[in-house]
């Protein structure tokens, strides 16, 4: 696959199952992270891997945000199977440092560009992954169940595994339409 059909034809997948990455793959999935623009050279990202046990852990993260958050029983239920939706989870960070050149903003959309490179080369390696974010990615619970820093921001979480359904193609949307000249 090219790198322009790629662009145009990549689809985020809601439904995933095993097999996920394998080494290669996997390794090949975080060296397209830790290529994107890098203003400064900061890196300013952490790829978080979930699999395997890992999965049900971070269920058990999740529930303990949800009930922090008062939530009913059926939506600690529902946050427990959100990370078993597919066979690999990357937890995508931002790790934010004072620069006095760079905003924490673009350090931020960096770990954001590594999210989407991660998941074009999922797809491009013939797995289907989808970038997720709800209100987890921005529980400091979660942040502390993940052991991350205070300061670090989530950006998403990367689903990643085999399609079990061909998802439909979204509607092709001419760029154009959002362009204007100066």
């Amino acid at each position: 696959m090219d790198a322009i059909e790629l662009l145009l034809t990549r689809q985020s997948c809601p439904r995933l199952a095993e097999p996920g990455p394998d080494k290669e793959q996997l390794n090949m999935i975080l060296d397209a992270g830790a290529r994107v623009p890098d203003h400064g050279g900061l890196a300013p990202w952490e790829f978080v891997i979930v699999q395997g046990d890992g999965l049900a852990r971070l269920g058990q993260v999740f529930v303990d945000a949800a009930i922090n958050n008062e939530a009913n029983e059926a939506m600690q239920i529902k946050a427990l199977s959100m990370p078993l939706r597919a066979p690999m989870v990357i937890v995508v960070v931002a790790k934010l440092v004072e620069h006095v050149k760079i905003p924490e903003f673009e350090q931020v959309i960096a770990a954001g560009c590594a999210t989407m490179a991660m998941q074009q080369a999922a797809f491009a390696s013939g797995l289907g992954a989808i970038w997720r974010t709800g209100s987890v990615a921005f529980d400091p619970k979660v942040n502390e169940g993940l052991g991350l820093m205070e300061n670090d921001q989530i950006v998403g979480f990367l689903y990643i595994g085999t399609p079990v359904v061909k998802a439909p193609l979204k509607v092709s949307r001419q760029g154009s339409d959002f362009a204007r000249y100066f």
